[in-house]
């Protein structure tokens, strides 16, 4: 390479990368003012900025942005200078829904419990074979097959498939396994050097202890899983000894 030739300049994380959102969004770059708004709508309502939640991810890209010299401290994208930020909040049978957007999309949606759980009031497998497989389970198997992986969105995406299945909620719970796994993935995109990259073994190890409740493994919430961490993959198969295929695997051994 000719010593002459210029550097490229980095790419800026932008929407589309870290979150399901379209239009013109999806292709904006995240900025510092972009993040203070979510974290101060955050704030209003928790008293705080939720841990893994969309603010905190949202922080994160702007810093990587900002360091990269791609956005400025005070930049503020216009779809989020012009309808802001929310955070709207739903009582539904014991579980507050938070929904987090910004620009008019959503960024998170999840389920928060009115009244903490402890362990023993976690749902219980939902099978009548006590040596079935549970979502839990399969996914602390993939920290130990795949755990070396740096998380990517097709992991993300899997893994909150799974803890929608294992909880019943229909939301990723702020806080949890899902929340961990998206804020890592957003880490991972702005780490160039493997060695610094969050894997699935650091998310998945102890996925058990992470979930709200847990269920046994069925073949449907392995569709599901496959599904998702298929559409959010650029080749038709499933990672190596990753999410949907060892909860795959699981469905096949608890209809055995």
């Amino acid at each position: 390479m000719s010593q002459g030739q210029p550097q490229r300049s980095p790419e800026p994380v932008k929407y589309g990368d870290v979150f399901n959102v379209s239009g013109q969004l999806a292709s904006q770059p995240i900025t510092p003012q972009d993040a203070a708004t979510l974290q101060a709508a955050e704030t209003a309502v928790y008293g705080k900025t939720i841990k893994g939640g969309p603010a905190a991810v949202l922080q994160s890209a702007a810093d990587f942005n900002e360091r990269c010299g791609v956005v400025g401290h005070d930049d503020m994208t216009g779809a989020v200078r012009d309808r802001g930020a929310t955070v709207a909040e739903a009582d539904v049978g014991g579980y507050r829904i938070v929904t987090e957007a910004v620009g008019g999309q959503v960024l998170g949606q999840y389920g928060v419990p009115l009244e903490m759980e402890t362990d023993h009031s976690k749902s219980t497998v939902a099978s009548g074979d006590d040596d079935a497989v549970t979502i839990g389970e399969a996914l602390e198997a993939t920290a130990l097959s795949a755990g070396n992986k740096p998380v990517d969105k097709s992991d993300v995406a899997a893994i909150q498939a799974a803890e929608v299945r294992a909880t019943g909620l229909g939301h990723v719970v702020a806080g949890g396994v899902g929340a961990e796994a998206q804020s890592a993935a957003a880490h991972n995109m702005q780490t160039t050097r493997d060695e610094e990259k969050t894997t699935l073994a650091d998310v998945l190890t102890d996925a058990s202890d992470k979930l709200i409740g847990d269920k046994a493994v069925t073949s449907s919430d392995a569709e599901r899983v496959i599904y998702a961490e298929l559409r959010n993959k650029d080749d038709p198969s499933t990672n190596p000894g990753g999410v949907a295929a060892v909860v795959a695997a699981a469905a096949r051994l608890n209809q055995k």
